[in-house]
């Protein structure tokens, strides 16, 4: 049921010195959106900004050649600098003959990029010392890799870009003595394997991919990367580029999202997430890739903690527990890094290294903080918890008092501003998920008599307002499950009449858990748990809400014995048998 799945973001657009629109301008945010759709709204704003920017700044400078064009024609006022420049500009467009993008229009660019390549080389090696000899042949190398990026827009043309050998001279450039060259380079790869031109031609996507994979195109990547400075912006722009390919041929490709990996990228990705790097728009980019990564593949979550990563990942959020992100893109950043902690969560033995690193401790000073990185905490928890893996970390959320934390919490959902872009529903939802598994876990087979003395005793203060708040949480879910079978219901009516084919039982089930059914099994579940093992006074209580507002006792035996027979495919078939069974008996004995 809490199979996590953080979701991939568009491409970032790469910095350029254009003037910036405001995202305001460019699209609204809604207060409501969850944090990955606010995400995506961000990105798709900023790459807006740069697109309208970009092509302001592209009219300006057209403007000021006409201007100089005009100023030229009339023979007034032109200095001797301008008329050399024009003279320059007219030269250049005159020896440029345009070239068709067909086959062997193609063939011919493809061909000048390979004769440039040799000649530079040759140079290169005869005067290793003299690099006036070769500047020139350098400059003309750039230029033909520049001329290689029309080929981008005949994606069905790649077998041809392949056929003719041209792909290892391409990487081989990735290691050109000259970092320039490189940079031009991963530009280029980063224009063939846009999705979106890869979408438009599936056998050349396939031709390209398998090339660049049959030639190691990741080690090389990031032996590049390795040379990168990020402090010169063309280098800067050259490693955006390079993360901008990779996640290019993990969507085209996720299965090699191992392969990535384990060629030394996760070890470069580590590195840029550290504390002391300073943040950039290339590290944010480096956790959205992180996050794709290590949802896509358990090999990588096993790898990364295998690296004692984890420890640096809580070190970059605890910067968070009394300091809120300064922009809107810092935000984003801690949002990814609390998604690739939540992915993580996903293995025993990170949730291990989660206990042993204080990870608990950490999320509970979050809660206490009450800044924006409070609700990636509540969430990284209810992935922490969950699940028999999770036994040794709920015993431990009880003795660090983490109760005192989660209840208040609990018991009024923070107002909207203090949410950080997570809606009502998904606050509560993780919270009763928090609940639910430490009424699971904390049980005195697992030697936790004492806590879950605490956990029960928690219900009776305050005049049992905390029963009070749970009831007032099941009807408000009750009524969402109403509505939604409802819907459901009409549906399937009109499917009928239209002689359409009905929605299967799973599409059915899986709608209705999305429409308040999963937070409503595990409401009821813990109100079995209060009022079965809980003092007397409990299920007075809550037999006492249920006759004042029309409810009974058979909905909430029916919801739970609902949720005990679809209990987890996961785990061993023993375990998942035996909650089956005590969850029956609740249900029996209530």
């Amino acid at each position: 049921m809490m199979a996590y799945k953080p979701s991939q973001a568009p491409k970032r657009p790469a910095p350029q010195d254009v003037k910036e629109v405001p995202v305001e301008e460019v699209v609204e945010e809604d207060p409501n959106d969850s944090y990955e759709a606010r995400a995506k709204k961000r990105k798709i704003a900023r790459s807006k900004a740069m697109a309208i920017a970009a092509r302001a700044q592209e009219e300006e400078r057209m403007a000021v050649m006409e201007a100089e064009a005009r100023q030229a024609r009339q023979g007034d006022g032109v200095t001797e600098e301008q008329r050399v420049r024009i003279d320059t500009i007219v030269e250049a467009a005159a020896g440029v003959q345009a070239v068709t993008m067909d086959e062997q229009g193609i063939k011919k660019t493809l061909l000048t990029f390979e004769k440039k390549t040799t000649r530079n080389q040759e140079l290169r090696i005869k005067f290793p010392d003299q690099p006036e000899k070769f500047m020139e042949s350098e400059m003309e190398l750039n230029d033909a890799l520049s001329d290689m990026k029309a080929v981008a827009t005949v994606p069905s043309l790649y077998p041809v870009l392949v056929d003719l050998n041209v792909i290892p001279s391409i990487l081989g450039l990735l290691g050109h003595d000259n970092t320039d060259i490189a940079v031009s380079v991963v530009d280029l790869m980063q224009e063939l394997t846009d999705v979106d031109t890869l979408t438009e031609s599936e056998e050349g996507a396939d031709a390209l991919i398998h090339a660049l994979l049959e030639r190691q195109v990741f080690p090389l990547l990031v032996t590049n990367l390795e040379r990168m400075d990020e402090g010169v912006r063309e280098e800067a722009e050259g490693v955006h580029n390079t993360l901008a390919v990779i996640e290019n041929i993990v969507e085209a490709r996720p299965e090699k999202s191992r392969d990535i990996a384990e060629a030394g990228f996760m070890a470069w990705l580590v590195r840029k997430l550290k504390v002391k790097v300073t943040f950039d728009d290339n590290k944010l980019y480096a956790s959205e890739i992180l996050s794709i990564l290590l949802q896509n593949e358990p090999e990588n979550r096993l790898l990364f903690g295998s690296m004692d990563a984890l420890d640096s990942l809580l070190q970059q959020l605890a910067y968070y527990k009394r300091h809120d992100p300064a922009v809107a893109e810092e935000v984003e950043l801690m949002e990814n890094l609390f998604d690739c902690l939540c992915s993580l969560m996903l293995e025993p033995t990170n949730r291990e290294r989660f206990l042993k690193g204080e990870g608990l401790q950490l999320m509970n000073l979050m809660l206490r903080e009450k800044k924006k990185s409070r609700s990636g905490a509540l969430k990284v928890l209810s992935h922490a918890l969950t699940g028999l893996e999770g036994v040794d970390n709920c015993l431990k959320f009880v003795d660090i008092l983490g109760l005192r934390t989660l209840f208040p919490l609990f018991m009024k959902t923070p107002r909207r501003s203090k949410r950080s872009g997570v809606s009502a529903e998904e606050h509560e939802e993780h919270v009763i998920s928090i609940l639910a598994s430490l009424f699971k876990n904390v049980t005195m087979t697992n030697n936790g008599q004492k806590q879950r003395e605490r956990l029960l005793a928690k219900w009776t203060e305050n005049d049992h307002e905390k029963v009070d708040r749970l009831m007032e949480v099941h009807d408000k879910y009750l009524g969402k499950v109403e509505e939604s079978d409802a819907a459901i219901d009409k549906e399937v009516q009109a499917a009928r009449r239209g002689g359409k084919e009905e929605p299967g039982d799973e599409e059915t089930y899986l709608r209705r858990l999305e429409g308040g059914l999963f937070t409503l099994q595990l409401v009821d579940y813990i109100v079995l748990e209060i009022c079965c093992c809980g003092a007397s006074t409990v299920k007075a209580r809550v037999l006492q809400i249920l006759n004042l507002r029309g409810g009974s006792l058979k909905t909430v035996r029916d919801v739970v014995r609902e949720y005990a027979g679809n209990l987890g495919e996961e785990g061993a078939e023993h375990e998942r048998r035996g909650e089956q069974e005590y969850v029956l008996a609740l249900v029996d004995k209530f």
